[in-house]
């Protein structure tokens, strides 16, 4: 047996909540979904007839909103409406670390969950299946499940609601291919029905076999892990990079030489800034809590220094581009191309950019920043609290300037850091940049896409990542 559903609602379009809502509405055209959010700026930019606006940017969403909306996806502030309409309520909204009391700066702090789950507990009418989609630290479902409990208690005997956990797999940059050709899907539940409900929304488009059911913590545990996984991966080769630097040695061809091995596998060995996104520091920090809460201090340890290690790295890069500009930056130019923590997203949360164009500005460096989707007000809200400039070269030290275009970047800059690997990047004129910059001038690749040999055949130095000299 499963329930019909015919109209669902997602609480939060942001990251998550937006694509997969437009994803599952094309798939599924005889089901109504509704996406509802507080922050009215970003419910009339998912309204915007120029889809260029769009509050989130990722590779072939805009065509399929083109689609859907007006016909079965639609995006409202109308949050008490569409919850008592819906038959089953996705739970999408930001789970940040906390910033201070038990737990600050591990644990996650879930005000935005708990005020959710009051709401469909105060608005929902009838039987409701409510799904986590947020990334949550394991055993939130009970703060929910008590919630939605003792909202029925004081309404009738009989429980309306039933609590699954669906967490997402998604990468920025591919969330849309990830969504409709996913590894796996995830549920889990304590009810057989709801858990079929759910599964057959998903089975209009992904095979059976790919969709895994497990009771309702290990869906939860298993989310964290995911990502506590790959964070590693990615701490791991960047440790490599730094040995490879010293010795000689090439990291893309040490990560090509151990992705070969089946065991291990090719995918989040490419070496880089540091890890960044809204869920791979998070998430190891709160497994870092969850640790020590239940007494696995060892356990604990082993997950921190995945983070430490990588604001390690982040910081080594900085002090490696002081120290090739002579030891000081002051009142020195500094193009940074790429503010996105990874390219094909406009996403800045954790983005290795920030930290370093921070440590770049403390040192004195005047910064001429562009990336092709990240807007002038993101840059400006990240840096918020670091000098702005109209014209870089009214600065004496420690500003930064947002530009249009990247070949406006290279005037008079004694440097160029690129920063995310955006493909425009890779057709740079290096022959042309190299007339514009100041001598002597490096380029600083955290991202190894840059031929090297080209760059130096025009006078220029260059830093790659994990390439030794």
């Amino acid at each position: 047996m499963t329930y019909k559903i015919k109209n669902i609602c997602c609480i939060g379009a942001g990251y998550v909540g937006g694509p997969t809502m437009t994803v599952m509405a094309d798939k599924c055209p005889n089901v109504q979904f509704e996406v509802v959010d507080l922050n009215k700026e970003r419910i009339d930019r998912w309204n915007e007839t120029d889809l260029q606006l769009l509050p989130i940017y990722e590779p072939g969403l805009a065509e399929i909103v083109k689609r859907c909306r007006g016909r079965n996806l639609h995006f409202s502030t109308m949050v008490e409406k569409k919850i008592k309409s819906a038959d089953m309520i996705f739970i999408s909204v930001n789970t940040p670390t906390k910033k201070k009391g038990i737990g600050a700066g591990k644990a996650s702090d879930l005000k935005w969950v708990e005020a959710c789950a009051r709401q469909v507990a105060k608005y929902a009418e009838g039987y409701t299946i409510v799904v986590e989609k947020s990334t949550l630290p394991v055993r939130t479902a009970e703060v929910i499940k008590s919630i939605l409990h003792n909202q029925d208690l004081s309404k009738d005997k009989h429980s309306r609601f039933d609590v699954l956990s669906n967490p997402e797999f998604l990468s920025e940059g591919s969330a849309i291919k990830d969504l409709i050709e996913p590894d796996r899907v995830l549920i889990g539940g304590e009810k057989e029905e709801a858990i079929e409900s759910l599964s057959k929304i998903y089975k209009n488009w992904i095979p059976e076999e790919k969709i895994i059911k497990t009771n309702i913590w290990s869906s939860e545990l298993a989310k964290l892990t995911a990502n506590a996984f790959l964070a590693q991966r990615i701490s791991s080769i960047n440790s490599i990079s730094a040995l490879c630097e010293v010795t000689g040695a090439n990291v893309k061809e040490v990560s090509r030489a151990i992705g070969s091995d089946n065991r291990i596998g090719s995918k989040f060995l490419t070496s880089g800034p540091g890890f960044g996104g809204s869920c791979f520091k998070k998430d190891i920090l709160n497994l870092v809590y969850l640790s020590e809460y239940f007494g696995l201090p060892e356990v604990a340890s082993f997950w921190e220094e995945v983070v430490i290690l990588n604001n390690w790295h982040q910081k080594r890069i900085s002090k490696l581009i002081i120290q090739k500009l002579f030891g000081t930056i002051t009142e020195k130019k500094i193009a940074i191309l790429g503010f996105s923590f990874k390219a094909n997203t406009n996403d800045t949360r954790e983005s290795s950019a920030i930290n370093i164009c921070k440590e770049l500005m403390i040192e004195g460096g005047n910064l001429k920043i562009y990336d092709p989707r990240v807007n002038y007000s993101q840059v400006k809200k990240d840096l918020d609290n670091f000098q702005e400039t109209k014209y870089i070269k009214d600065c004496k030290e420690g500003c930064w300037e947002f530009f249009e275009s990247v070949n406006k970047c290279f005037e008079e800059v004694d440097a160029v850091v690129i920063m995310t690997e955006w493909d425009e990047f890779k057709l740079i004129n290096w022959e042309e940049v190299s007339t514009k910059m100041r001598k002597p001038s490096w380029v600083f690749d955290t991202r190894a896409i840059i031929d090297s040999k080209k760059v130096k055949k025009y006078g220029i130095n260059i830093w790659s990542i994990g390439c030794g000299e």
